[in-house]
């Protein structure tokens, strides 16, 4: 069973190497990674990973586009060889990891527990800050483990979730959350599934980019979604630009729906010996382990010469100002989600005219 994962990179070397050996560990067996424009040495690190047999480097450089760099990185990684080829496909960002409780916690082993599914919608889990300033060279998975609670009724992204399908034709091409380009006729025949084992409706099989709400999510898998690291590290992110939208700025409203920390969930530490072991491996050659103490100086040396714009350090002020997010009462979420809803008949209504 092969199944390839896709990742779209920039200036992410300090954290290439934990992101790819917890992921072998997870059971992908390979990667098409995408490099876009990189300074700090990640494009020089996955050049060398070519000659493992495990990875496909494909160069993206150029400006952001409007709608964001990741787009037409995914449109190339559709034509590699090794996604054409692959049994089972799924798309993820470097700060998002794959957490499997079941069987020996790899995805052949969540695969085996679902064998009836087309599709497994992997619901983020979101991994708050823990008031984490200085930005340190820590395997992320070991460093933030506050997360949200599994039930969470707002922010809606935080059910937003990750696909693993077949690579069987039902669908033409990949995409950031869910695969794209459905064909009509294969569709009757699809299943979709949730982490609980529960069957999806028809809408998932189209559209739906979230999980439904006010539920456990995670019996199965989860996706750990390390959206915000430390409060350095999200500087150089903000400076870096999202790789979907580019055109919107990453600030405190970013930061406040994600920052979480009123649980704590070590489950992935499941596959830290194995993870470990890789990783150290990677570490011991001696290209990648001198690129990734260079790309961890520049991570330091960008954030100081960030320090000297106005923007970026009132940026930084504000998240040392900002407490972690608080959960909303129930009421207040159900009327949030309430107008959600209304806007969104509305909207479907609008068009259909």
């Amino acid at each position: 069973m092969k199944i390839v994962a896709v990742l779209t990179v920039r200036n992410e070397a300090a954290f290439l190497l934990e992101w790819l050996a917890h992921h072998l560990a997870a059971g992908i067996g390979h990667f098409v990674v995408l490099s876009n424009d990189c300074e700090d040495g990640t494009d020089a690190m996955l050049d060398r990973l070519t000659g493992t047999g495990w990875l496909t480097h494909i160069r993206n450089d150029g400006p952001y586009a409007k709608s964001g760099i990741q787009f037409t990185g995914l449109r190339l990684a559709d034509d590699c060889e090794a996604v054409q080829t692959a049994d089972w496909l799924i798309a993820l960002d470097i700060d998002e990891f794959v957490n499997v409780h079941v069987g020996d916690h790899t995805l052949q082993a969540l695969i085996q527990t679902i064998p009836e599914a087309t599709a497994i919608a992997l619901t983020w889990r979101l991994f708050g800050n823990a008031d984490r300033i200085r930005y340190e060279d820590r395997p992320v998975t070991e460093t933030f483990t506050h997360a949200a609670p599994e039930i969470l009724a707002w922010p809606w992204r935080a059910a937003m979730f990750k696909t693993l399908y077949r690579n069987d034709g039902t669908y033409r091409q990949l995409g950031v959350h869910r695969p794209r380009g459905p064909r009509k006729a294969r569709l009757a025949e699809s299943r979709w599934f949730d982490c609980l084992g529960n069957e999806l409706d028809e809408g998932f099989k189209t559209r739906r980019i979230f999980s439904n709400y006010g539920r456990p999510l995670y019996r199965f898998a989860q996706i750990n979604h390390y959206a915000l690291g430390a409060m350095e590290s999200f500087i150089l992110k903000s400076d870096r630009g999202r790789a979907v939208h580019a055109d919107q700025p990453l600030g405190v409203d970013y930061w406040v729906e994600r920052n979480f920390n009123t649980q704590i969930d070590t489950t992935i530490a499941a596959l830290a010996p194995t993870s470990a072991k890789l990783r150290a491996q990677l570490h011991a050659d001696p290209v990648l382990g001198e690129l990734h103490k260079q790309a961890v100086a520049w991570r330091k040396e960008r954030f100081d010469q960030l320090m000297l714009r106005e923007p970026m350090r009132a940026l930084f002020g504000r998240l040392l100002m900002t407490p972690p997010a608080r959960l909303l009462p129930a009421r207040s979420a159900k009327m949030l989600i309430d107008y959600a809803n209304r806007a969104r008949e509305e909207n479907r209504q609008e068009e259909e005219q």
